[in-house]
């Protein structure tokens, strides 16, 4: 029986889109979803090529009479963020996901859909295709490893791609064409502690903090939606001040890009202190959802007895780790002077994890001022050196700079304009495109990114439009027909 999805218009791309959900494919782990296009370039008889870090590019001929056009790049990534609920049992690398039809969107239950970039993909295999398409000559660019680290766009080689034109098909908002986007900077900071033996006369509980929208962070990083790792910590600080709050472990976000939803603690605490610890929780639930009302409506916490663990975080360590952990920037740090409504710079206090004596602290800096990332760096490290954690920064990337004057994107404004009746905004975002990295790689191409409507990526709440993709399709297959003499 076929599944909806692939009944949905236009059926080729949906039929792709409904092929990958089944494919696992989160980053670093991309074997399965890259032999699947390797095949699908070869079953239709198409150059294929995979570089030395796992890129695939496929390359298909100019139809007839449109030979001369520029060469156009379709670039998307192989991966997909890895999120799910905590009450949803599934194994990213071996379990399909489960998508389907709620009204005007598709969904994925209890999972990330992979929308992201899975519908760019998809819309790229359609192209290479199909026999009833106008263009000129085309190349598939699949890149691996974007959410994680841009593996694949840092390790491109000059001279692979033949291409004059990059469209990059990983933007998430119909109506939109993004010129520029911001750079990155991972830090990666490690406490190192002793384990000591648990105090007499204590109880063991899970402390939880759940129920967070999460989301990209930096599509969503404005939307004000709470840190589980930030309010977590904030009562562990407050309770190991008032009510003797020891630390056993603590496990909180899983994922750099995403905005984390879910943050654990397992501590103890002073059999005397019971009452007032469970009182002091409920209130710090109210204080959240006061502050949050109006964004994370389902926010919860809670504290469940368990038996007591074999050891304790060292107080001196516990006490850095509250302390830095409070002290460190998270969110928005300054909005854009040169584009209303975009932000300018950012952190994602993303992960916060305890295992076998070490402590894990992971951020992603995001701005589009080099300068401004730097000094938010020089912030994080000043914290976190006080705190006396080790401190690196790596996975530096750059921004992509706007070019308001690109011709392709002059072309795509009037063929939107005629299909549709307005002009496009043109925007940069917060997020990473791998636009920046390419475009260092090949300076002379001329770049635009744009897709459809894609809300709530890196979350599972994840969601694309339908009418939107079916519009998405049409615009790029006219920019095709359209796409400049060489």
């Amino acid at each position: 029986m076929t599944h909806p999805i692939k009944q949905l218009k236009p059926e080729a791309l949906w039929h792709y889109f409904h092929e990958l959900t089944q494919i696992p494919r989160p980053s670093k782990k991309e074997d399965k979803v890259r032999d699947f296009v390797v095949k699908f370039g070869k079953d239709h008889g198409l150059e294929t090529i995979v570089d030395e870090v796992g890129n695939v590019i496929i390359r298909k001929p100019a139809t007839p009479g449109m030979e001369k056009r520029k060469g156009a790049i379709l670039q998307s990534h192989l991966d997909m963020v890895p999120q799910k609920n905590s009450d949803k049992v599934h194994d990213f690398e071996k379990d399909p996901l489960e998508p389907w039809i709620d009204g005007e969107w598709v969904k994925a239950t209890g999972t990330t859909l992979g929308a992201d970039n899975g519908i760019g993909l998809a819309a790229t295999l359609a192209l290479l295709a199909a026999k009833d398409i106008r263009h000129g000559p085309i190349e598939g660019l699949f890149t691996t490893d974007e959410e994680t680290g841009m593996t694949g766009a840092f390790g491109l080689k000059p001279g692979v791609l033949k291409g004059d034109i990059l469209l990059n098909l990983d933007s998430e908002e119909e109506g939109e064409l993004c010129i520029g986007c911001a750079g990155g900077t991972n830090a990666n900071i490690k406490f190192k502690y002793t384990e000591t033996a648990v105090q007499p006369d204590t109880l063991a509980f899970k402390v939880s903090v759940t129920g967070l929208k999460g989301g990209h962070s930096g599509v969503d990083i404005h939307l004000g939606r709470g840190n589980s790792n930030k309010l977590l910590n904030r009562f562990l600080w407050h309770a190991s001040k008032k009510h003797g709050l020891r630390l056993a472990s603590i496990d909180g976000g899983s994922l750099r890009n995403a905005i984390p939803r879910e943050s654990f603690a397992v501590v103890t605490i002073p059999n005397n202190e019971k009452e007032k610890f469970l009182k002091c929780l409920g209130e710090f639930e109210v204080i959240f959802r006061k502050e949050l009302s109006a964004v994370e409506p389902d926010l919860k916490m809670s504290a469940e007895s368990v038996g007591m663990p074999g050891k304790l975080i060292d107080e001196k360590t516990q006490l850095n780790l509250l302390r830095s952990v409070y002290a460190c920037p998270n969110g928005v740090m300054r909005m854009s002077n040169e584009m209303t409504g975009l932000v300018e710079t950012s952190n994602n206090l993303a992960i916060v994890k305890s295992d076998k004596g070490d402590i894990f602290v992971q951020c992603l800096l995001r701005s589009s001022v080099d300068s401004a990332k730097l000094d938010l760096e020089h912030m994080i490290d000043s914290v976190f050196e006080l705190a006396g954690a080790e401190r690196v920064f790596d996975g530096q990337y750059p921004g992509w700079k706007p070019n308001p004057k690109s011709e392709i994107l002059t072309e795509m404004q009037g063929i939107y304009n005629k299909m549709f009746g307005k002009i496009p905004e043109i925007k940069a975002i917060h997020a990473g495109l791998e636009c920046g990295l390419l475009g260092g790689v090949y300076p002379k191409w001329d770049m635009i990114s744009f897709g459809p409507t894609i809300c709530f990526p890196h979350s599972p709440d994840e969601k694309v439009h339908i009418d939107s993709v079916n519009k998405f399709w049409k615009y790029l297959l006219e920019i095709l027909k359209q796409i400049p003499a060489k």
